[in-house]
């Protein structure tokens, strides 16, 4: 029996952001009888501390941290680290592989894996990624976050790089460590289809929504996903189809200078809506857009915009190494030039029916050829 070991999503089948969905899909798709999967959740609950939750045959380890803002992910992910070395030898776990998802530990990560490595156990890393570069953190931060990756990267035995340009970016930061490291991407459905349940119903009604009438950006809402740009830019437009914006908006320092900036609030055709969870009306969102904007300029390969070339007929991403790397030639994209995303904009509004679905089969053929879970657990396999 080979036991893995995840760590550094918020936990099993949770409703959050890309990890989780990872992690969620790569178990889900893997079915191996002689593969036992282990994962720390994280739980603001003490009482549940160090508890184990089955979920679906996979083993939820609860570990507890208070909730303390950016601080709460780094607090957690050591102390789910921790517990693992006594959980392992708890329940005489053997063949063991563990997966650090994310580079939040930084100094005290070698005294933490060392002793496992001492037991035989690979540790490896998918370090995401440059989290160090992302606006949204104060200077100091990114110098913490730089740190934290040296090292994890010194002190992990494999590198897994979810994007080609992360995998250069190690190799050539990296390159007197001689670390192995591949690159493994994210997955996503083609077969999957939503449906008009009655959150979509509810949420075309109360924001007058019209199928194939909207322009579609789903993601984080944080300043390097340019939300400024793409809202600036559809202002400047003259289509008469809403912005529709599923994100985790709250009335925050970004979003109080965005509207300061940007006076989004003066137009009726921008829209947030707020976040949707439920999986199929999603997928109906995405499937009935008139176009989507992917305005994320760093990471690597991004969930959502997987999602969006599986389900969305025209897309429209920012032009970042790791967006054209993913979407290749089944897109199409915009910098940060003034007027560029409107003259896509403009683009797509004049495109014929013919052109669109060519769009589309040239998005849904990336997808089949180069990130179905199906290709993404065969590699996982090869390294595991």
């Amino acid at each position: 029996m080979q036991n893995i070991i995840i760590i550094g999503a918020r936990g099993y089948q949770a409703k959050y952001g890309g990890w989780e969905t990872f992690v969620t899909n790569l178990i889900k798709n893997y079915q191996e009888k002689n593969v036992k999967f282990h994962v720390p959740e994280l739980t603001n609950e003490k009482e549940k501390n160090k508890t184990v939750i089955e979920k679906e045959k996979v083993s939820c380890l609860q570990v507890y941290s208070p909730s303390v803002g950016f601080v709460t992910m780094f607090i957690y992910a050591i102390k789910a680290l921790k517990y693992i070395k006594k959980y392992i030898k708890e329940n005489n776990l053997e063949n063991v592989v563990i997966y650090v998802l994310g580079c939040r530990m930084g100094p005290f990560y070698p005294f933490l894996v060392h002793p496992l490595k001492k037991q035989g156990i690979k540790i490896y890393l998918n370090p995401d990624g440059l989290e160090w570069k992302r606006e949204k953190w104060a200077w100091w931060i990114k110098i913490c976050f730089k740190i934290s990756e040296y090292c994890m990267v010194k002190h992990s035995d494999f590198i897994v790089c979810d994007s080609k340009a992360i995998k250069e970016y190690i190799n050539s930061q990296y390159k007197k460590m001689h670390k192995k490291t591949t690159f493994i991407p994210y997955g996503a459905y083609l077969e999957e289809k939503g449906t008009k349940n009655e959150i979509v119903k509810n949420l075309f009604k109360k924001y007058k929504l019209k199928e194939e009438n909207y322009y579609l950006i789903v993601g984080r809402f944080v300043p390097e996903n340019n939300y400024e740009l793409m809202i600036r830019e559809f202002m400047n437009s003259n289509t008469k189809k809403d912005l529709v914006i599923i994100a985790n908006v709250e009335e925050n320092k970004f979003y109080k200078s965005l509207l300061e900036k940007t006076k989004f609030d003066t137009d009726k055709r921008i829209k947030f809506i707020g976040t949707v969870y439920d999986r199929s009306a999603l997928l109906y969102f995405r499937e009935n857009a008139f176009a989507y904007f992917h305005g994320h300029s760093a990471g690597g390969t991004n969930p959502s915009l997987l999602e969006a070339l599986s389900k969305t007929k025209v897309n429209i991403l920012f032009h970042a190494i790791y967006n054209v790397e993913v979407g290749a030639f089944s897109s199409l994209y915009f910098s940060k030039k003034e007027g560029d995303l409107k003259k896509q904009i403009e683009k797509v509004e004049k495109m014929e029916e013919p052109t669109r679905k060519k769009y589309e089969k040239l998005a849904k053929e990336r997808i089949k050829n180069a990130y179905t879970w199906k290709l993404v657990v065969e590699e996982y396999k090869k390294i595991w």
